[in-house]
């Protein structure tokens, strides 16, 4: 799997994530199987380009090639400095957003918002890859099938994105209406996949091995793009590649060894926010890890009242270190409990709107 000059070591990615996919996330992803992991989204407005979160957000270090940086905006040539500037700071590809379904984001036209627009959307395209292509850095896409169920134009959209430099193409299988609801349809990007030459990738509800074969099978994609579902569960990226490539089922990961993945992510996760802003951001990622596990209800409310770092980091490890000894293997997992928010993973396009102005394009 390439992506321009790029070899990719397989053909699983982590989507981008508002609120999630920073460094510490896409690091711990990489190691346990992720072959490419794409930045949160960072606005082209000059006036954000230089506050503490965005400078967070390309926050790279430590983290393996190629870097990959997803910008966000309306403004061609907005855009096109925004690509530049990433490049600078080490950005070996960018990536445009158009498939965040957020309100916050589409009201001001951006994202999906872009999907109705279409000589706009072309014209961003066509100047970031004008502004790239003098470095040798590629640029990839990711939309939505459409708008809505009937303005889906994401073929048209894509033959003309082809066309003006776009090197890959990630297609969610559902249109911004649907936000994260309802269920992704892959006859889209099935014709999407038919009609291009470039790869393209599929996204939307792929939750374990089995349904990305199958998605694979209906798309004819190159690669498969997962996001909520590696929210708590990281190693599914290796579960997913062991079962690609020898056709069985990989078993599950032991305790022990899941403990130190999670308590080696919240260090790193600690050197990102420091420990005040990262101490409250990393509940959400342990919330996500122990919500069905034994005990883990009310491990994860009496956690979410520690305001130390070091004292979360204790709690988990204590937790984490009595499961092991109960459930050497780590317990499979029943259905989420959809009556419990908490429970759930997270909804990007919430996460979006919950953002910042440098947050939104």
């Amino acid at each position: 799997m390439h992506i321009g000059p790029h070899e990719l070591p397989n053909r699983l990615f982590v989507a981008p994530m508002a609120g999630v996919t920073d460094r510490a996330f896409r690091r711990l992803c990489r190691r346990l199987g992720a072959g490419y992991a794409v930045s949160e989204m960072v606005s082209s407005q000059p006036q954000l380009r230089d506050s503490r979160k965005t400078r967070r957000r390309l926050d790279f270090e430590g983290e393996p090639g190629p870097i990959a940086v997803q910008i966000a905006g309306t403004d061609p040539l907005q855009m096109a400095e925004a690509a530049r500037l990433n490049i600078d700071a080490g950005a070996q590809i960018i990536d445009i957003n158009m498939g965040c379904p957020a309100k916050k984001v589409c009201n001001v036209w951006a994202g999906s918002a872009l999907m109705r627009n279409e000589p706009l959307a072309l014209a961003i395209v066509e100047a970031v890859v004008a502004a790239c292509a003098p470095r040798g850095v590629p640029v990839t896409l990711k939309m939505r099938t459409g708008w809505c169920e009937t303005e889906r134009n994401a073929l048209q959209l894509a033959r003309a994105a082809q066309s003006a430099g776009i090197a890959m193409l990630t297609v969610h299988g559902r249109t911004r209406e649907q936000g994260y609801k309802g269920a992704a349809e892959y006859e889209t990007i099935a014709a999407v996949k038919a009609a291009l030459g470039i790869p393209v990738v599929a996204n939307g509800d792929i939750d374990g091995a089995d349904k990305a074969a199958a998605v694979l099978a209906a798309t004819g994609a190159d690669a498969l793009m997962i996001g909520r579902a590696a929210q708590g569960r990281p190693w599914i990226f290796g579960e997913i590649d062991h079962f690609l490539r020898q056709g069985q089922h990989r078993p599950a990961p032991a305790t022990a060894d899941v403990r130190g993945w999670l308590l080696e992510h919240l260090n790193d996760h600690y050197s990102l926010y420091g420990d005040d802003a990262g101490v409250r951001s990393a509940r959400k990622h342990i919330g996500w890890a122990v919500h069905a596990l034994p005990g883990g209800g009310p491990f994860r409310a009496a956690m979410n009242r520690l305001e130390r770092a070091d004292e979360q980091y204790r709690a988990l490890d204590a937790y984490l270190g009595e499961l092991a000894q109960q459930h050497p293997v780590w317990p499979s997992l029943p259905p989420s409990d959809s009556s419990d928010p908490s429970s759930q993973p997270v909804d990007a396009a919430a996460n979006h709107a919950r953002y910042d102005l440098d947050h939104a394009a």
